[in-house]
């Protein structure tokens, strides 16, 4: 008799597991997720044509300073392992300088002592998908994929306006993804979310015309929070965002444009306040 209880017992285990993770996790969950804080520029270069000059932004540029930095995410959560993600990321860097050297950029050259305005954009959008290997609210393992669309814009422009050079590129950019999260007892929590892809060829370039060509990106972040009430979280987030591809468009260079080659590469880090805020079930 007592093997027989103990076999019904276990048997009903996964089913009281289910009934009870039904309770606590909602069939439906809609996320806003936002972050506030400063982004501080490590090393910033770029490089057009091989025989271009290597533009330190830090050093060169006017971004030896902070920059605001906003962060918005929507996600949605189903059957308490499936996630759905959209991310966007405004990034607009720019400052002011006097240079000190003449500087090249394909066909255009900015003599020394030229007075110039120099932007670095790149803004993008991110979606992404996620699948919980573990159960429960309180914690998280979780693996998936990311697409990101770039939006890259780099303008130096004479102050006088008188000259100009510009590059601006959109294109798709893929990446694995992985997030963890661990709730205590207390309500505090810590986590971590690692997007990242390094690809070589032409398999990032938005032509797939680069015979050779290597790019790279990492967005890892690092976050302790507090559960406030049952809809509000609030924390504090640590993230290492960089990036960048190097190589030599075919195209470009038959435009006559130049030879072709690009470099670029991005290291920053930033700190935000951020708070997660969860929608009632039921509206959904």
């Amino acid at each position: 008799m007592i093997r027989l209880l103990s076999l019904a017992v276990v048997l009903c285990l996964p089913a009281a597991v289910r009934a009870q993770q039904a309770e606590t996790e909602p069939r439906y969950q809609l996320r806003a997720v936002g972050e506030l804080g400063f982004l501080r520029v490590h090393s910033n270069t770029v490089r057009y044509g091989r025989e271009g000059t290597l533009f330190r932004f830090t050093e060169e540029g006017g971004q030896d300073n902070l920059f605001p930095l906003v962060r918005l995410t929507a996600e949605l959560s189903w059957r308490g392992r499936h996630t759905a993600i959209l991310l966007y990321q405004p990034i607009d860097l720019r400052g002011e300088t006097v240079l000190s050297q003449d500087v090249s950029f394909s066909d255009t050259t900015f003599p020394a002592g030229t007075p110039l305005d120099v932007r670095y954009g790149f803004t993008f959008w991110r979606a992404s998908y996620l699948y919980d290997f573990l159960a429960g609210p309180e914690r998280e393992l979780a693996v998936g994929a990311s697409l990101q669309l770039r939006n890259a814009t780099l303008t130096f422009t004479s102050a006088e306006g008188l000259r100009r050079w510009a590059s601006r590129d959109v294109g798709p950019v893929p990446a694995l993804k992985v997030r963890g999260r661990y709730t205590f007892a207390s309500g505090v929590w810590v986590g971590l979310e690692v997007d990242g892809i390094y690809a070589s060829g032409g398999f990032l370039n938005r032509d797939n015309t680069a015979e050779s060509f290597d790019a790279g990106l990492l967005d890892a972040s690092a976050r302790a929070g507090l559960r406030l009430t049952g809809a509000l979280d609030v924390f504090l987030n640590l993230r290492y965002l960089g990036g960048g591809a190097r190589g030599t468009d075919e195209e470009e260079a038959a435009s006559g444009r130049g030879d072709g080659y690009s470099s670029n590469w991005l290291d920053t880090a930033s700190v935000t306040l951020g708070f997660i805020y969860r929608l009632p079930s039921d509206s959904l």
